[in-house]
């Protein structure tokens, strides 16, 4: 990626996680409700937190590994973005490639923390109905000075309650993004090309699985 995009990734990355980093409620409420409450949530901890606020990659790599990922669904995000190619891998290379992933948006969070500015989330009315195992909730990123941004937040419904898979910030898909990169280096390396050009990415910031 260039130096733009990764910026952009950063700033998509932090609307994924940041409003995301609740207790494990996932069961207890509705998708709407669960946005709302972690919402409220974690921009209470940000706020009173200054070294995390300033992107302290211990705090942000705590925060992430205690509340976020629980509410991820992991198996169905890596399956999306790896595309096609997830059909061919074999039971250990998918396992690889979902430990892989899940680091790099974890150190990807880890980065992105910093960049929060007072921003703050409105969710939006939901359109989910009783019954319903696959919900968007529509948000709306509100930035000082700058005009909303559309957020919503691809989820379903899993034995463990609500996971979300993906999230579209302007209509740019997260999963998408990274199938884009990903395609290429499948198609010049392979499978385990991608393993390991994830795990190269990802070895420098000694993430904890």
């Amino acid at each position: 990626m260039k130096a733009g995009e990764n910026i952009g990734m950063r700033r998509l990355l932090l609307l994924f996680f940041v409003f995301l980093a609740g207790p494990a409620l996932a069961e207890e409420l509705s998708p709407e409700d669960l946005v709302k409450k972690v919402t409220s949530d974690v921009l209470a901890a940000v706020k009173s937190d200054k070294e995390l606020a300033a992107g302290d990659k211990q705090k942000a790599l705590k925060l992430a590994e205690e509340k976020v990922l629980p509410l991820i669904d992991f198996q169905e995000a890596t399956r999306l973005a790896v595309g096609r190619a997830w059909r061919q891998a074999s039971p250990e290379q998918k396992k690889k490639l979902v430990e892989e992933f899940r680091s790099m948006l974890v150190r990807t969070y880890s980065n992105a923390i910093g960049t929060y500015q007072g921003q703050t989330m409105k969710v939006l009315p939901s359109r989910t109905k009783p019954g319903d195992t696959e919900a968007t909730v529509r948000n709306q990123y509100i930035r000082p000075g700058a005009k909303p941004v559309a957020v919503e937040y691809q989820m379903h419904k899993t034995d463990q309650g609500w996971k979300i898979y993906d999230i579209t910030v302007e209509g740019i898909s997260l999963v998408i993004t990274y199938r884009s990169e990903f395609d290429q280096v499948v198609k010049q390396d392979g499978i385990d090309g991608l393993i390991k050009r994830l795990r190269e990415k990802n070895e420098p910031a000694k993430i904890v699985k």
